[in-house]
C-alpha cells in the first residue's frame, strides 16, 4: 500500500508539472508572436537623430565621397615629386611606300620602293624637381631597324644608358605654386567635410523639432478633448439642475467636437513630420519612434572675440581666403613668365652603339653629349604681355578687397549670433518658467470650473493660455538649438564639451 501510495503521488505531481511547463511555454510562444507583431518603438534624443543623420542621410554620403575626391586628388597632386618608372614602346612600325630620293651629285631625283619595319623599345626612371621647375631622366633605349627593299638589312641601335636633364628658364613653374596650394586645398576639403557634417545638424535640428512640434502639438490636442469631455459632462450637469442655459451647453459641444478635429488633424500633421525625418534619417518605415523634448544650457555663454577668432581660424574661410590670395600671385607670375624672355635648357649624357646584331648594338659604348639652350624673345607684341601682367594685378586687387570685405561681414555676422544665442538661453528660461506656470494655473482653473466659480470663457483662456505657453517653450528651445549648431558649423568647435571639431579620416577613407 505504501508503495501505491507513493506511485499515485508521483504521478500526480508529474501531471501538474508537464501542464505547468505547457502552460509556460503558451505564454513564452504568444508573448513572443505579440513582440514580433508589434513594430519596434524607440524613444529618440536631439543628439541620436544627429547622429543618425551624420551617418545615414543622404547628405552624410555626399560629403563623404567629396572628401575622398579631393583626398584621391592630393595623392595625385603628391605623386608629381614622387619617381615615374615609364615604359615606351613602338612596335611594328611598316612602312611600305614609294619615295623620292636625289642625287647628290646630279641633283636628279629618283622614285623607289621603300619597304622597311621599325620597332623600338624604351624605360625610364623620370622625376619632377619642384624647385626649379626642371625634369631629370634617367633612362635606356634599344632600335632595330628591318629595311626589306630595295635592299635588305638590319640595324641594331642601343643607347644602354642615357641621363636627361630639362629646365626651363625665366618660365612659370607649376609645381612651385601647386606645392603652396594643393596642401591647404586638401587640409580645407577636411573642414568642408566637418562643416557639411554640420550643415547636416543644423538640417536634422530642423527636422526634429517640426516632429516635436507636431508631437506636442497633438498631445496638447489631446489634453484639450480630454478635458473639454469633463467640462461638457460638467456642463450637462448644470444644465440639467437649470443652472446652465441650452447656449452655454451647445458652446462646450461645440468646442467639444473642435477638440475632436483638431485631435484628428494634429495625428495627421506628426505623421507627415515624422515620415520626413524618417526618410531624411534612412529609417525603414516599421520604425515607430517618439521624440525627447532636449533642454538647454544656461550656463554656457560664448565669447564674442573667441567665436569670432575661431571662424577665422578653425573653418575653411580663411583656407580658402589664403588659397584665392595665393592663386592670384600665380597668375601674376605665369603673365610676368609669358611676357618676357624665356628659354629651356637641355642636357644628356650617356652611351651608344650600332651594330647589326643585338650582341654588336651593345659592345664597345661610345660616349654620347647633347647639350642645348631655346631661347624665346619676344621683340614686339603691341603690350599684349603688359597687358595681361596689369589685368592680373588688378584681379589680386579685387581679390584682396572682396577678402577684406568677406573678413569683416563674417566677424559681424558671428558676432550678431553670439548675441542671439547669449540671449535665447535667457529666452528658454523665461519660457520654460511661463510654460510651468500655465500648465498650473490651467489645473486651478479646471478646479474652479468643477466648483462652478468660474465661467466657460475663463477656463478656455486658461487653456489656450497653458497651449500657447506649452507651443512656445518648444519654439525657443528650436531657435537655441539652430543658433547652437549653426554656430558650430561656422566655428567647428563644440562649446558644451570645449573641444575643436575633428573626425576620423583615415577611417573614412578606408572604409
Amino acid at each position: 500500500m505504501k508503495y501505491l501510495r507513493a506511485l499515485c503521488a508521483a504521478a500526480v505531481l508529474l501531471s501538474c508539472s508537464v501542464t505547468g511547463y505547457l502552460s509556460a511555454q503558451n505564454a513564452v510562444s504568444h508573448y513572443t508572436d505579440s513582440a514580433q507583431a508589434t513594430p519596434r518603438h524607440w524613444d529618440f534624443t536631439l543628439e541620436d537623430v544627429i547622429v543618425m543623420a551624420q551617418s545615414k542621410s543622404l547628405p552624410a554620403l555626399v560629403a563623404r565621397y567629396s572628401f575622398i575626391s579631393s583626398y584621391w586628388q592630393f595623392r595625385s597632386y603628391r605623386a608629381q615629386f614622387l619617381p615615374s618608372l615609364n615604359l615606351g614602346a613602338d612596335i611594328g612600325q611598316y612602312n611600305r611606300s614609294i619615295v623620292a630620293l636625289q642625287d647628290a651629285e646630279t641633283g636628279e631625283t629618283h622614285y623607289v620602293q621603300n619597304d622597311n619595319m621599325n620597332n623600338s623599345l624604351q624605360l625610364s626612371i623620370d622625376q619632377n624637381i619642384p624647385f626649379t621647375g626642371g625634369t631629370v631622366s634617367l633612362n635606356t633605349y634599344l632600335n632595330r631597324f628591318d629595311q626589306f627593299s630595295p635592299f635588305g638589312d638590319m640595324t641594331y641601335n642601343s643607347n644602354p644608358v642615357n641621363i636627361a636633364y630639362y629646365q626651363p628658364i625665366f618660365q612659370y613653374n607649376r609645381l612651385k605654386w601647386e606645392k603652396k596650394t594643393e596642401p591647404k586645398r586638401y587640409e580645407m576639403s577636411k573642414r568642408v567635410y566637418l562643416e557639411d557634417m554640420e550643415s547636416i545638424a543644423v538640417t536634422a535640428t530642423t527636422y526634429f523639432f517640426n516632429v516635436l512640434r507636431s508631437q506636442k502639438s497633438l498631445e496638447m490636442a489631446r489634453s484639450r478633448y480630454e478635458s473639454t469631455q469633463q467640462l461638457y459632462a460638467i456642463a450637462q450637469e448644470r444644465f440639467g439642475i437649470g443652472t446652465y442655459t441650452k447656449d452655454e451647453l451647445l458652446q462646450m459641444e461645440l468646442q467639444l467636437l473642435n477638440a475632436d478635429i483638431a485631435v484628428a488633424s494634429a495625428e495627421v500633421e506628426l505623421r507627415q513630420a515624422m515620415l520626413s525625418l524618417r526618410s531624411y534619417l534612412g529609417l525603414t518605415d516599421d520604425t515607430e519612434f517618439s521624440l525627447i523634448t532636449p533642454t538647454h544650457h544656461s550656463d554656457i555663454t560664448i565669447d564674442e572675440e573667441d567665436a569670432v577668432t575661431r571662424s577665422l581660424q578653425n573653418t575653411s574661410f580663411s583656407l580658402n581666403n589664403e588659397i584665392n590670395l595665393i592663386e592670384a600671385e600665380a597668375a601674376i607670375a605665369q603673365a610676368k613668365a609669358e611676357r618676357g624672355f624665356s628659354a629651356t635648357l637641355t642636357a644628356q649624357f650617356g652611351l651608344t652603339q650600332t651594330g647589326n646584331d643585338f650582341v654588336s648594338s651593345y659592345r664597345n659604348p661610345i660616349d654620347q653629349e647633347i647639350v642645348g639652350l631655346s631661347l624665346s624673345v619676344p621683340i614686339v607684341d603691341w603690350g599684349l604681355g603688359k597687358g595681361k601682367v596689369q589685368m592680373a594685378k588688378t584681379q589680386q586687387e579685387i581679390i584682396l578687397t572682396q577678402v577684406e570685405q568677406e573678413i569683416m561681414d563674417r566677424r559681424q555676422d558671428i558676432y550678431i549670433r553670439v548675441v542671439q544665442f547669449n540671449a535665447q538661453s535667457k529666452q528658454c528660461d523665461v519660457s520654460q518658467k511661463a510654460d510651468g506656470i500655465a500648465a498650473e494655473r490651467f489645473e486651478l482653473a479646471l478646479q474652479r470650473f468643477r466648483n462652478g466659480s468660474i465661467s466657460i470663457l475663463d477656463i478656455n483662456t486658461a487653456q489656450n493660455e497653458r497651449d500657447e505657453a506649452s507651443a512656445q517653450y518648444i519654439e525657443e528651445l528650436a531657435n537655441y538649438w539652430s543658433y547652437y549648431y549653426s554656430l558650430r558649423k561656422d566655428t567647428l568647435y563644440d562649446y558644451i564639451y570645449g573641444k575643436d571639431l575633428d573626425a576620423e579620416f583615415d577611417k573614412l577613407i578606408e572604409d
